[in-house]
């Protein structure tokens, strides 16, 4: 793995969840493409973020899911460079970007599990959460 050229900030932490919902169906659907470039250009956590970063946060990310223990290190690297009180906004932005494509996969559905358990995102936080966006997603 390619080693980035300067440790992992709490906004890249943000960035990977994003990234990793969105790669965890092994296709990365437009829709979530554009939800994660909305997010990271109107949200003010990424006021300061340089948009560059979010090309090699998405390669950190496709190689360690290449891996055979690439998801715990994964949330190795995010637990470390994410402060604690961020968690719940890492667990919104990975629910906002699974809706975005209107679909929920499986896969999508395991890695929101996970991320919930390995972010000890209290159960009905989450569901408050999840319901959250699902209604910002919502279609006629």
């Amino acid at each position: 793995m390619a080693p980035l050229p300067h440790p992992m900030s709490p906004q890249d932490s943000l960035v990977a969840v994003m990234i990793a919902v969105s790669a965890a169906d092994q296709s990365i659907d437009t829709a979530e493409l554009v939800a994660i470039q909305t997010l990271v250009n109107h949200l003010p956590i990424f006021a300061e973020y340089d948009t560059d970063r979010i090309r090699s946060i998405g390669q950190t990310v496709f190689e360690l899911f290449e891996e055979t223990d690439g998801l715990d290190a994964l949330f190795g690297l995010i637990r470390d460079n994410l402060p604690e009180r961020l968690f719940e906004t890492a667990y919104a932005l990975a629910c906002d970007v699974a809706a975005a494509d209107g679909t929920l996969t499986q896969t999508e559905l395991r890695l929101l599990e996970e991320i919930r358990y390995e972010l000890g995102i209290d159960r009905l936080h989450a569901a408050a959460i999840e319901r959250g966006a699902r209604a910002r997603h919502m279609t006629l």
